[in-house]
């Protein structure tokens, strides 16, 4: 062999040696993510099984006491007791408005929480005048339909939760126009919402306090104000949240909990410092979308869970937004773009995780249609309401494999039982005269759900 020819021969040997070396690692790094992923779905799983469901008993019986025999009965779930939600932004005051019958009838067909928006600035542009009567319809739509409300946020010490008009008073009488911000919502709102993100971003932003003194300050995030002085605000406010509805669930909310390490800690030192003074906190949110790119480690996702999970608040994710816009994937977790197939397989994995967590009460999608939204292909649909793979196959998830439909014939004693999600159900029975009847029952958690159904 030439001398050249050996050389080249040479430096053919070494790429190919270190492409094996660079692909070795990287296979096995693969196949970690994989084993690593199995194994946590299947933990989750087994959960879902063991905390999502219950033992149900249903007997039929006459009015003298003899119990119905070889009965044919359908059972049907018709609703979630967990919450799988959305904001409902695009219907407010009919500014985002389009296509307004089939936006409802593809919202409501996977979620039974819609989130309302009560940002201070575009709530009460001008002192004294309000939006309220522009959320009324809507309200009312979700109530119709069994959809839990929910508004965000009462308080948030940024450039956007705090309306100019703010600056003509001292620091001491923006806390009282908060006061009575806090107030005039969760009582006028009594019977109208149910749960309220009362503090936004605690730990990630400035104090009340430091935001007032600095109002024109734009550097509203990262901001590392003392636990102590964070809890002093956020416990009024909690407080008077409570005053104006003791029966609202009552959260505050995070974000990059799931990411840094370091917030994690802050956020979990606030609530420690919270339970400590006995605050009325009812749950605890964690947003889902920062950074914005990143595949979030579900090893990280657990380990954030079941630390949280001690203080014993429901974990509510607040703000989940994987997108489809083709931007790189970051994080570490995962390479390659966000594709529709990404987010995706990406929101199948998370939802599987909270839903398969115990501590988990709630998760919430930060916009629902491509037409509408924060990051750029977020939305579960498009632009024209079309079902994109997300959409598809969450609802499949919330109403199909996480619902319980049974058939089934009444045995010796005149009942069924079975194993199904907590949740409300319809209860179909025929008896051989040839008459149906219709029941309801709510299957609930720690309950008994054993019922008799009395038929004439």
């Amino acid at each position: 062999m030439k001398t050249r020819d050996k050389q080249k021969f040479n430096i053919l040997l070494l790429k190919a040696i270190l492409i094996v070396l660079v692909l070795l690692p990287l296979k096995a790094m693969g196949q970690d993510v994989q084993q690593t992923e199995a194994r946590m779905m299947k933990q989750a799983g087994e959960n879902i099984e063991k905390y999502r469901k219950g033992d149900v008993t249903i007997q039929f019986k006459t009015r003298d006491g003899k119990v119905i025999q070889n009965a044919g009965v359908e059972v049907h779930q018709k609703t979630h007791d967990f919450m799988f939600g959305c904001i409902i932004f695009d219907l407010i005051g009919n500014e985002n408005t389009y296509k307004e019958d089939l936006f409802k009838e593809r919202f409501k067909k996977i979620f039974n929480l819609a989130v309302f928006p009560f940002y201070w600035p575009s709530y009460e542009s001008n002192q004294g005048f309000t939006g309220w009567d522009k959320m009324l319809t809507t309200i009312d739509w979700c109530k119709s339909n069994g959809i839990t409300t929910k508004g965000h946020p009462l308080v948030w010490a940024t450039k956007s939760g705090t309306p100019e008009w703010l600056t003509k008073y001292t620091e001491k009488e923006t806390e009282e126009l908060l006061k009575t911000r806090v107030l005039n919502i969760t009582a006028g709102f009594r019977d109208k919402i149910e749960l309220f993100d009362v503090v936004n971003e605690p730990i990630n932003v400035k104090s009340w306090k430091h935001k007032m003194e600095n109002f024109n300050d734009t550097n509203d995030w990262g901001v590392t104000d003392t636990i102590p002085l964070i809890a002093d605000y956020v416990e009024k406010a909690l407080q008077w949240a409570h005053q104006g509805n003791p029966k609202a669930t009552l959260l505050i909310n995070e974000y990059r909990t799931l990411a840094d390490k370091d917030v994690r800690k802050r956020y979990d030192d606030l609530l420690t410092e919270l339970k400590k003074r006995n605050a009325p906190l009812s749950g605890m949110g964690i947003q889902a979308h920062e950074p914005h790119n990143e595949w979030f480690s579900p090893v990280e996702v657990w380990k954030t869970f079941d630390l949280y999970s001690r203080f014993g608040y429901p974990i509510h994710i607040t703000e989940f937004h994987p997108q489809s816009s083709g931007v790189p994937i970051t994080g570490g977790w995962r390479t390659g773009s966000w594709t529709p197939e990404a987010q995706k397989e990406f929101t199948e994995q998370f939802v599987w995780l909270c839903f398969g967590h115990p501590a988990v009460a709630s998760i919430n999608w930060w916009g629902f249609s491509d037409r509408n939204i924060w990051l750029p292909g977020g939305g579960l649909v498009d632009e024209e309401y079309r079902p994109k793979p997300v959409y598809i196959m969450l609802d499949k998830l919330i109403n199909q494999t996480w619902k319980t439909n049974i058939s089934a014939q009444t045995g010796n004693k005149g009942s069924v039982s079975f194993r199904g999600f907590y949740g409300e159900y319809e209860i179909t029975l025929n008896t051989q005269d040839g008459k149906t009847r219709f029941f309801k029952a709510h299957v609930s958690k720690n309950q008994e759900n054993y019922w008799t159904f009395i038929i004439d």
